[in-house]
């Protein structure tokens, strides 16, 4: 197709499903037939999913699965992940039950102030602007009680908002930088609202201070915006125990394996190399929680990676270390995440998941999210210093390779008993399975 469509969002659902089908598919019937196929049957639940977004065409599913048995502060819970990978789900709850005999996994949420920016142009005399903006501060939160009222009542609220010079950065920029605390909300529209606010009023008082010159009134706003990166909203997970008590039926050796589990965490915090795939590991349970919770887990995955980078190289977020023969296992991260607002009052398997999660605040679902990506790196490097990473993995992705070629009951119980005493790989079951059907 080389010509542009006019006026699609304007389509009806149908219309814009039947002009996909016949402009990309060479089979339109079956394409829309796939497409309707995942429709939800329940019109009103349908609906609702047709209007998260945009030209919305049908869903995409997800897996949503529960690790159980995770002891969080002496609270058992069970936590729902919304993930497609094999084996991260399985993986997850296997550290979970291994902790839950060894004390448990403990949380402390350090801190949860959020930050907003409102970035502008001003060329002129920069005392000036410091006096300019000692004036200004108490209107800004003046200007803002109708937007920070019911926050405030909550608990929340503005914090604090200072003048930052960055021109040493960029010719004639500055920043309004504002913290705030939002509660058990997200608070990303709190937080755009009284920033825009902010800009607003910056922008107006500024024609009216008289030492101002007419160049040093016309401040430019660029943009007002939120950050992802929280770096003072903060949680630690950690987990710990006498080193003997680390043994297993793949632990024969607790001081052995907790040396080379401490080596393997350490390549990560200087190895940028590794600390990249170390870092996803723990993010395959974090995003997990966070999508099955309705949060943004694109927000969250921009700050916690910017966080690995704060020390000016991009490290390992968890950290291990044995101490009067006590290991210790834990992470710290940043988080913002909401339990209110959003997705978590809208989509009816969120509000499942955090009835599940027995309706948690946004702090103790910091503290849920954090302990599931610890358990999940837990995990991997557990089966990196042991068995290895494949065997557990691959022997998971199995299903998937059976699915993929269509394989019928009988083929299915032949298949996994073979491979229960040999190396799964795919190139392994497809021979299998072709011999199995010559």
């Amino acid at each position: 197709m080389n010509n542009a469509i006019a006026g699609f969002s304007k389509l009806s659902k149908e219309e814009k499903i039947n002009w996909i089908a016949n402009h990309y598919f060479s089979t339109p019937s079956e394409a829309i037939a796939l497409l309707k196929n995942y429709w939800n049957s329940d019109e009103k639940i349908q609906k609702l999913h047709d209007e998260f977004i945009e030209n919305t065409i049908s869903n995409f599913y997800i897996p949503l699965g529960v690790a159980p048995n995770f002891l969080i502060n002496g609270k058992y819970s069970t936590i729902p992940m919304a993930i497609e990978e094999s084996s991260v789900v399985a993986a997850a709850s296997k550290a979970a039950k291994f902790w839950s005999t060894r004390g448990g996994f403990k949380t402390t949420v350090i801190s949860t102030e959020k930050i907003g920016q409102v970035h502008f142009i001003y060329k002129g005399d920069k005392s000036k602007l410091a006096l300019f903006f000692g004036q200004l501060k108490p209107n800004l939160f003046e200007v803002t009680e109708h937007l920070t009222k019911n926050m405030q009542k909550r608990g929340g609220g503005i914090l604090d908002i200072i003048l930052k010079d960055k021109t040493d950065l960029l010719s004639n920029y500055h920043q309004l930088h504002a913290t705030f605390e939002t509660v058990d909300s997200m608070g990303a529209n709190f937080i755009n609202s009284c920033l825009e606010q902010f800009a607003q009023t910056l922008k107006e008082e500024a024609q009216t201070f008289e030492m101002f010159t007419e160049e040093e009134k016309n401040i430019q706003i660029v943009m007002s915006i939120l950050s992802n990166y929280v770096p003072d909203c903060i949680v630690r997970a950690e987990v710990s125990c006498p080193i003997e008590d680390l043994a297993e039926k793949h632990i024969e050796h607790p001081n052995e394996f907790a040396s080379k589990f401490i080596q393997a965490v350490q390549i990560a915090e200087v190895e940028p190399y590794r600390a990249v795939t170390h870092n996803k590991g723990i993010m395959n349970g974090i995003d997990a929680v966070v999508l099955a919770t309705g949060n943004d887990f694109r927000a969250v995955e921009a700050g916690i990676h910017a966080y690995a980078s704060k020390n000016g190289q991009y490290s390992s977020l968890s950290h291990a270390k044995i101490e009067n023969g006590i290991f210790s296992f834990w992470l710290e991260i940043p988080l913002a995440l909401g339990t209110v607002g959003g997705l978590t009052s809208l989509h009816p398997l969120v509000k499942l998941s955090l009835e599940m999660l027995e309706k948690p605040s946004a702090k103790e679902l910091m503290q849920i999210v954090a302990v599931a990506g610890l358990a999940q790196n837990f995990a991997a490097l557990r089966s990196l210093t042991t068995t290895g990473i494949q065997e557990g993995h691959m022997k998971m992705h199995l299903n998937n390779i059976l699915n993929q070629f269509e394989a019928n009951d009988e083929e299915r119980h032949l298949i996994k008993k073979h491979f229960k005493h040999h190396v799964v790989s795919h190139s392994a079951v497809v021979n299998f399975i072709e011999n199995l059907r010559k």
